[in-house]
Parts: C-alpha cells; structure tokens; sequence
C-alpha cells in the first residue's frame, strides 16, 4: 500500500508580494502583486478540503491583476492562475514574459519527463534529466501535448514534487538550477502583447504535489488519488464507472460513419443487445452530416436528413431506452473551405494562405456563442450524453499569420480561454453531459482539459500494435488514469509479425485493451460471440479495480515485441487486486519471477494461480506464458 507521507506544501500562499508570478510591464519588472496595486484578498472554502484564495489589485493606469490560487487540504497540493485585465482607457505597454513559478528548495534535481502524443510511434516516451543548466519543454505545436508532456516530476534532496500544466495552447516550461534547488517558471510561450482596454490575458494554471522521495509508486498513487478526487470529471455526480462502448462502424463500408443511417445504427444496436453485448457507449464519429462520403468535409454541423431523415433523435431514444450513454463526434474548430461556416459567417473563421483550413475562432465571442447554440440544439435533439471534440489540424501557423508584432500571443489565449468557456457553456446547458477530449488522439489532454473532459481517444498510433499500446498505457495509467483502448489486433499469425491490417480480436487483443475504458469491434453480425462476452466480463471486473485501486508498474516498457510486460493494480481498502502479465511475441524467456511490489506483511494471498502468504509473493513465484500470451491474476487478501 502506498505511503502516503507528504512535505510542506510548494508556493503556498503568504502574501500578495510573495505571490509566483512575474512578467514584463513595457521594460519593467514586476514580481508578485506589489503594493501599488493595492491588492484585495478574498478566502472561500468550496468545500471542507478545497482552499481558494483570490489576490485582485489595479493600478492607477487600470491594469489589474487577479492571482487565483487553490489549495487541496486532502492531498499536499497547491495551484496558481493569473490573468491581466486592462481596466484602463488607454492600451497597456507591452506584457510579455508571463511565468507562474518560482524556486523549489529540493537540492540537486533531476526532472522526468514525456514527449506526449508526437502521432508516431515515438509518443508517450519518458526520459530523465539532471537539472544542472537551463531545461526548457514546450509542445511543437497549438495543441498542448504534442511533442511535450505536460505533466513532469522533479526529484529532488529528500523531495519529489510532480507538476502538472493546464493550458490548452502552446505552454513552455523553464526549468533551471537555483542557489537552494531548483526553479520551474511556467507561461504561455507567445507572449509579447499589449492590451487593450477590456482585454485581458491568463496565464496556464500549474498545478504542485509535493510528498517525501523514495518509491516511484508513492508519487504515482498520490498523484492518480488526487486525480480521481479533484480532477476526473463526476458522471452525473457519480465517480466515472467503466464503459464498454460498441459501434457501427464503417457501415456499408464506407469511411468512418459516412455510411451511417438511422437504420444499421438501430439494426447494429439491436444485434448486439440480442447476443448478450451491452454497451454502456453507444459510438458515432466522425461523418454523420452531410459530406458525401468524405467526413473531414466538416463546417456544415447539421445532420444529414438523406441519411437520419427523422434527425438522430430515434438513436437517442434507443440509447436511453437501453441505459446506454449516446457519444456524438464534433470538430467545431476546424472549418473546410467551401462549408455551410465559411461561407455564411467568414467573420468568425481565421485562415492562412495556401491551407484549406479555417479556423473557427473562439477567441471570438460571438463566433463562440453562434456555435454554442448550435451545437447544443444537436445536443438536445438527439439525446447525446456524451460530446466528443476532435481537432485535427495545427492551428499555430494561423494564430501567426493573423496578429501584428505588438499582438503576439494574444489570440491564441483568447482561443484557449474561449475553448474552455464553450465547454463549460455547454455543460451548463446540458446537466450530466460528459465531454470526450481528442486532437488527432492525445494532443490535447493538458490537465486544464481533464478537469472537464475524459480522454477516450488517447492516440491515433498503434491500436492494433500491441507493445506500442503498454508503452502508452504505462503514462496515461500514470498521469491521466481514464482512458480508452480498442481491441484492434494488427498481429498476423502465419508471418508472426505486426502488419497494419486488421485481424479477428484475439484474447491477446483483449487482455491489451484492459483499461477503464475500452471499444470492443467485435462486430455485430458475429455468430461466435463466446471470446468477446468472457473477455468483457473479465475487463469490467478489471477496470473496475483499475479505478479504485493502486497502480505498481512492475516492468520497464519500451514498445518491444521481445518485453515481457508486468503490472499489479491493489484496493487495499476492498483488500483486493490484480496482476496482468504479458509475453510479447518475440519475447524469448519462457518464464517471468513475479514479484509483486505491493505486498502486505503477514498475511496471505488467495490468488487464481493458488495461495501464498506474504513472503513468498516476495521472493517470486513463477509464471510461464507461452510467445504472444497474457494473463490476469485475480488475487484477495
């Protein structure tokens, strides 16, 4: 069980002068809140564990700044978010240099840290550095997690400290040595803009957990305890429980849901419920407006009355008739050249030369309460309880090539803060509608977005490639623990290799898909379902513990077919758990020594393989899988 012990909390709050935050006013300085400011501070508990504090002051000029700052007394957690405000007539000097942070006292400090989701092969890397010059991390994109992680472990003399950045643009993260540790400095990476008046300007928000060093698992549970309590969004106020989710898709075989009609969703539906498979997701992506076959011909969101001439409402209905949440696929942000938005409101899309492209700007108030509303009218009318957003262009270049050289920066934050208005206008709107993140996958899964969202697309890399998958399970499982896997099975017997194509889901396929959420594609006119229904019932109770327990990392991973792959999830308070263990394909050592890194003393453990007491799951027990088998031990205590 994980040790829970913590240390004095980092940038607590004391005062408005001490408070992390530092930009350039024209060619001044300014650090913290100084007196001239006259700063105000107002203190509410939202509730018996969550502190916040809100810092607001104004010059004589008009420019306010207002520090929020959030402190969780259950966990040893701290936050920091500022915003500037011109409340002035006349614009501001220029702003620029906007960091949130400050020094660390922790020693001699080495920084781990991630590549994100780079939609190669490569993604959701971790790699180690000694802090001993100037570490600066920043996505090479708009998007947030594209290229750089945002989210970070400092291990330092005595003390670990894991940080978490929540802006969904492009952050930068500076990490440098200092007299007594080490200094993080945060903000967005454009940043060179003047304000005019009514304008304003917020910084990221980072979000600091700071416990004892020792066990990496110490860090890691903390951290995905944490995560559950404060961040993951609530399922009609519920904690978010496993979902199976089942689709029709390529219906007809056309491309994504092109194909889709109100009829083979409905027949598709039908099917699997008459073979015993209830899906608690019923899926529709991308393709279900008009588009003729082509659904990245997106900025039309209306439904294709061709093919749902009664709209999707009938789908909606089935949905909530069989208990079963109704996903519907969005890309608002992106509008093709030539749509319903381009060509009746090109005042609320940004463009480049050359790119067909446009992007929607959010930033934009009245573009963002146009698509709103439309957006919500296809919300209610069909019964969607979940609302997927994809993204799937880089819009950096577009922000660039439409400020001037004394605007830099500042309609990409606008977009940012307009992305998160939208989706909270929507849930508002909408009570107990659950957001899905995606952005070409994983691109955008800044802690900002989890608060409101779960990620059920975490990557469009690998899904059939089974070791790439436990290389990026092993950092969601970490960082951001509700995901979603498919059961895709790119694995060609006859040559032994992984291929790219499609093949029949296996229980190897499965057993790499045991997340909490996971998409069966099975398809509905199976006749043999046996495979998948005891291979659903075994990952329901599985994801199950994986949201209620303890997550020990037993293997490194690299994504190689010559691994062996280990991890053990524990609920010390069910006082359950369980062990998965994979043999790759190429993986040449007939046997694994097991060695569970959660163990508690004196007592004994009734497993699916036998019973052992305490000492023994210690020294190893032996475990023998034949090349390209898993395995799931079940084990009480």
């Amino acid at each position: 069980m994980v040790n829970m012990s913590y240390i004095p909390m980092i940038f607590k709050y004391t005062a408005p002068a001490e408070i992390p935050i530092s930009f350039k006013l024209g060619r001044r300085r300014i650090n913290g809140i100084p007196e001239e400011f006259s700063p105000k501070v107002s203190r509410e508990f939202i509730d018996s564990n969550i502190l916040k504090i809100t810092v607001e002051g104004k010059n004589r000029s008009g420019l306010a700044i207002r520090a929020d700052y959030t402190e969780y007394r259950d966990f040893p957690v701290t936050e920091w978010r500022f915003t500037l405000i011109n409340n002035g007539r006349r614009d501001t000097p220029i702003i620029s240099e906007l960091r949130v942070g400050g020094e660390i006292a922790c020693g001699r400090s080495v920084i781990k840290y991630g590549n994100g989701d780079t939609c190669r092969r490569d993604g959701y890397s971790f790699f180690e550095r000694e802090v001993d010059e100037k570490i600066t991390l920043t996505p090479f994109s708009g998007t947030s997690c594209q290229g750089a992680f945002p989210y970070m472990t400092i291990r330092g003399e005595g003390v670990e400290v894991r940080a978490a950045i929540g802006f969904p643009a492009k952050w930068v993260a500076e990490f440098s040595p200092s007299e007594n540790g080490i200094s993080i400095l945060c903000g967005q990476d454009r940043c060179h803009t003047r304000l005019s008046s009514g304008e304003s300007f917020t910084s990221p928000r980072l979000t600091l957990m700071a416990y004892g060093a020792g066990s990496e698992y110490r860090g890691i549970n903390i951290w995905r305890r944490f995560y559950f309590a404060h961040i993951l969004p609530k399922d009609n106020g519920a904690p978010m429980q496993p979902k199976l989710c089942l689709h029709n898709w390529r219906a007809e075989g056309k491309p994504e849901f092109t194909g889709a009609t109100e009829e083979n969703q409905l027949g598709a539906m039908k099917d699997y419920l008459g073979k015993g498979m209830k899906p608690d997701v019923w899926w529709i992506d991308a393709g279900w407006y008009p588009c003729d076959y082509n659904w990245p011909r997106i900025g039309t969101w209306r439904v294709d009355e061709n093919r749902f001439p009664r709209g999707l409402a009938p789908i909606g209905r089935a949905c909530k008739e069989n208990d079963i949440d109704f996903l519907l696929w969005f890309e608002p942000e992106r509008v093709r050249k030539g749509e319903e938005i381009d060509l009746e409101h090109p005042e609320f899309l940004l463009s480049v030369d050359g790119n067909d492209n446009r992007l929607f700007d959010l930033g934009n108030p009245e573009a963002r309460e146009w698509i709103t509303d439309r957006v919500d009218s296809i919300i209610k009318a069909s019964g969607v309880k979940i609302y997927r957003q994809d993204f799937n262009f880089d819009p950096l270049p577009i922000w660039k090539a439409n400020e001037a050289p004394d605007r830099v920066g500042f309609r990409e934050n606008r977009h940012a803060m307009g992305y998160l208005a939208y989706w909270d206008e929507l849930v508002l709107r909408n009570p107990g509608l659950i957001i899905d993140s995606c952005a070409s996958g994983g691109r955008r899964n800044d802690l900002e977005t989890m608060r409101r969202a779960i990620t059920l697309h975490y990557t469009d890399v690998g899904y059939g490639d089974h070791p790439i998958k436990q290389k990026q399970h092993r950092e969601m499982f970490e960082w951001i623990p509700y995901f979603r896997a498919h059961n895709m099975n790119w694995f060609d017997a006859e040559s032994g290799k992984y291929d790219g194509k499609e093949h029949a889901p296996d229980e190897f396929a499965y057993q790499n898909a045991f997340v909490p959420s996971m998409t069966d594609m099975i398809p509905y006119s199976a006749d043999d379902v046996k495979l998948a229904l005891e291979m659903q019932a075994l990952w329901r109770k599985v994801a199950e513990i994986e949201l209620e327990g303890d997550y020990y990392p037993i293997t490194e991973c690299r994504g190689s077919t010559e691994d062996w792959y280990a991890m053990q999830f524990d609920d010390a308070e069910k006082r359950r758990g369980f062990v998965q263990i994979i043999r790759n394909a190429d993986a040449d050592e007939d046997s694994f020594n097991l060695v569970l890194p959660c163990i508690e003393d004196g007592t004994k453990y009734v497993t699916s393989v036998g019973e052992f007491v305490s000492e023994e799951l210690r020294k190893g027990i032996r475990i023998k899988l034949n090349k390209r088998e898993a395995r799931i031990i079940m084990y009480k205590y």
